[in-house]
């Protein structure tokens, strides 16, 4: 006999509007709600997804790709619903970090619902809207923490960025787009499968990489942009320190950045670093610098340590298929 119980599916996910985020594309959008916390913070509420086109899921570590796309639509969202600033001004981080915890770094599903707790431990006011904040997070799935990541940003006018920018963020310079992206290094040696998702080119000069940047990039370049974005220049940070020679494969555990000038996309951005001492923990550490126009842009502080993953020598494609590791 048949029966006539049909399965109860689970409601649709509901993202918050694609603006809110500053994102143009409905599709990149991964907060789902804002709510107060009950003292002084608030909980942005995200949903991960299970398969994606750019970040790692399946059964893999945390992308931290997609943690870092995950905390940044949280600053435009807090500023947007909370901290009264208008739609249109810009945000301009000022320094960036995040530790990841063992939970994270673990081989298992990353997707479905999460939740990012944030703190505002500094904020400066202009008139009725925030001018800077200083904001701790600390981003949980299924009650385990994740990650604890920590932030500077600014918040300017239309205007004032015009004047920042020196004419570079006309609407006609924005469409003057930079010359065919240089060609890529090796994905498999970064964790990615992908020539399109790779940043890094080769360079003259050891640990020495130039940016790679592919204005049709739908991650990186959801919209037009009139400079490289901040998440594009910390997964360069990422995959140069997955550069250095190791006897393992090895994943990115925490990094802690500063951002110092823009890094325009009409003039090649050469990339170097140089190894440091570990941390107190044991982790490999090594510092990556932008360069452009003989101006240092960006640096970061990044810590590695030996991959876990199903088995020795192995990395996991998007979607979870299992790869050999180079040797």
């Amino acid at each position: 006999m048949l029966s006539t119980a049909t399965a109860t599916l689970a409601p649709p996910v509901a993202f918050v509007a694609a603006e809110l985020v500053h994102k143009a594309r409905p599709g990149s959008v991964l907060l789902t709600g804002l709510r107060p916390d009950g003292s002084d913070g608030f909980v942005v509420s995200a949903h991960w997804p299970e398969v994606h086109e750019f970040y790692a899921t399946g059964r893999t570590a945390l992308d931290p790709l997609l943690l870092t796309e995950t905390v940044r639509q949280a600053f435009p969202l807090l500023c947007h619903s909370a901290y009264d600033v208008p739609l249109g001004h810009h945000l301009l981080w000022d320094t960036f970090g995040y530790a990841l915890t063992p939970a994270a770094l673990a081989p298992r599903d990353h997707g479905g619902a999460v939740e990012l707790h944030v703190t505002c431990r500094e904020s400066t006011r202009r008139g009725s809207r925030a001018a800077a904040l200083t904001l701790l997070i600390s981003v949980v799935r299924e009650g385990a923490l994740l990650a604890e990541c920590g932030t500077r940003l600014t918040v300017q006018s239309p205007a004032v960025y015009q004047r920042l920018r020196a004419g570079r963020g006309t609407p006609e310079a924005v469409t003057v787009l930079p010359a065919a992206p240089g060609a890529p290094i090796a994905p498999p040696a970064l964790g990615r499968t992908r020539f399109h998702d790779v940043v890094l080119s080769p360079a003259v000069g050891l640990g020495r990489w130039r940016l790679r940047v592919d204005t049709a990039h739908p991650l990186f370049f959801d919209h037009p942009l009139d400079h490289a974005p901040g998440l594009l220049l910390l997964e360069a940070a990422r995959q140069a320190a997955l550069m250095l020679p190791a006897d393992h494969p090895q994943s990115v555990v925490g990094m802690e950045t500063s951002f110092a000038r823009y890094v325009e996309l009409d003039a090649p951005c050469r990339i170097e670093e140089r190894p440091v001492d570990p941390d107190p923990q044991g982790h490999r550490r090594t510092v990556v610098s932008l360069w452009q126009n003989g101006i240092e842009c960006f640096t970061a502080t990044v810590r590695l340590t030996r991959k876990a993953g199903p088995g020795a020598g192995a990395l996991v494609r998007a979607g979870g298929e299992v790869i050999p590791f180079p040797r």
